[in-house]
C-alpha cells in the first residue's frame, strides 16, 4: 500500500504523512522525485526512517517515532506547523482511517479502548491539506468494510478524502460516486463490491477498454 500511494505523488508536493501506516510512505518515495515531508509536530524536509541503531529519539515525527532530516531540512515550534496546515500549504496528507463514506467523510480517530483518544492534527490536516488520501485495511478484523454509506464513529472531516487506498484498491471519491482505478490481481469489480457493500463504479475496466479501442 505504502508503495502504491508513493507512486501517485507528485514530484515537488509537500506532504503530510499520519499516523500508523501512512508513515512507511516515506521509504518508497520514487528515487529522483523531490517531495517535501511534513510533520505537525514540527519538522518539514524529513527523509526515510533512520538505520537501526543511528535513531535520534530528539527528531521524531508526530507518532513518536525517530525520522532523518534531508538537507534544507529544519524543525520549528508546532504553532508555525499548524498554521502551515491551516494556511492551505500542504499539497497532500495521508491519513489513516476507521471509516470512510461514499461521500469522502473521515472517520479515524476515537472508537474507545485502545485507540488514539482525541483527533489531535488529523482534522486540521483533513481539511487544510489540498488533497486528502486515505489508506487503511479494506475490512475490520471481523470483516466488516471500513467504507460505508454513512461513518457511524465520530468525524474527522466533512467530504475531505479525494481517494482512498487499500490492501485491494485505489478508489477516488467523486461527485457521483466511488471510482475504483485499480484492484490487486485476482479480484473482480463484483467481488471487490460484495466487500465493500456500497456502489463502486468501475473505472478500471473502462480505462482498459479505452486503451485498447484507442488508435495506436
Amino acid at each position: 500500500m505504502a508503495a502504491r500511494v508513493a507512486r501517485d505523488i507528485p514530484d515537488g508536493a509537500v506532504v503530510n504523512l499520519g499516523i500508523g501506516l501512512p508513515t512507511l510512505v516515506a521509504n518508497h518515495l520514487p528515487e529522483g522525485r523531490e517531495v517535501v515531508l511534513h510533520s505537525e509536530n514540527g519538522v518539514i524536509g524529513m527523509g526515510p526512517a533512520p538505520a537501526k541503531g543511528e535513531e535520534d529519539y530528539d527528531l521524531i515525527n508526530a507518532g513518536k517515532q525517530p525520522v532523518t532530516l534531508l538537507p534544507g531540512g529544519c524543525f520549528f515550534h508546532h504553532a508555525d506547523s499548524f498554521a502551515m496546515m491551516r494556511g492551505g500549504h500542504l499539497d497532500v496528507c495521508v491519513l489513516g482511517a476507521f471509516q470512510v463514506s461514499v461521500r469522502g467523510d473521515l472517520a479515524n480517530w476515537h472508537t474507545g479502548g485502545d485507540a488514539i483518544p482525541a483527533v489531535g492534527g488529523a482534522m486540521d490536516l483533513a481539511i487544510g491539506a489540498k488533497q486528502t488520501y486515505v489508506m487503511m485495511e479494506h475490512t475490520t478484523k471481523t470483516g466488516q468494510s471500513k467504507i460505508v454509506e454513512a461513518c457511524t464513529y465520530p468525524l474527522t472531516g466533512i467530504g475531505c478524502v479525494a481517494r482512498i487506498y487499500t490492501d485491494l484498491a485505489v478508489i477516488d471519491v467523486r461527485p457521483d460516486g466511488l471510482h475504483v482505478l485499480d484492484r490487486v490481481d485476482g479480484l473482480s469489480h463484483a467481488e471487490l463490491a460484495r466487500i465493500s457493500g456500497v456502489p463502486l463504479v468501475d473505472a478500471v475496466t473502462t480505462a482498459s477498454a479505452d486503451a485498447i479501442t484507442s488508435p495506436s
